[in-house]
């Protein structure tokens, strides 16, 4: 078995416009470090927190929807890259806390961890695949001890 929490794994985070939380920076690289090692990402991934009006213009942009969203998820290796590019309207993390009456810091680690989850292949089109990835995030939340 393989202990995920001392892997040495060839993966970096990235962060542009973390909210301001009260874990550092360097907590939430490490959470989503061995989120990374766990899910056997091996990859840079970079995470950038926008506003919501700057979000509807990517997914316009990107995706060709007219709607608001609280991530977008880059898989760039197909391009050669290894790496991924993670957008994620604070915003939007915000206001899911407070609709489902959950502490903003864990409603981020579950945007932030599904993103890394899309990065494995797991989809949430289905109302299948919507209750698997919840599960995942779940399971992920309580490994790295995230707060409900």
């Amino acid at each position: 078995m393989i202990n995920w929490y001392l892997c040495a794994v060839e993966s970096l985070v990235f962060f542009d416009g973390l909210p301001p939380t009260a874990v550092s920076s360097r907590n939430w690289k490490d959470r989503i470090g061995r989120a990374m090692a766990f899910l056997d990402l091996e990859l840079e991934v970079f995470y950038k927190f926008i506003t919501d009006e700057e979000m509807l213009v990517e997914n316009n942009r990107f995706l060709n929807h007219d709607t608001y969203t609280d991530i977008i998820t880059f898989d760039l290796r197909n391009d050669g890259l290894n790496e991924a590019n993670i957008f994620i309207s604070y915003e939007r993390v915000k206001e899911n806390a407070e609709e489902f009456k959950s502490p903003f810091e864990t409603e981020l680690f579950r945007t932030m961890v599904h993103g890394l989850l899309h990065l494995t292949g797991q989809g949430d089109k289905t109302a299948d695949d919507e209750a698997l990835m919840r599960k995942k995030e779940d399971e992920l939340i309580q490994m790295f001890h995230v707060e409900h």
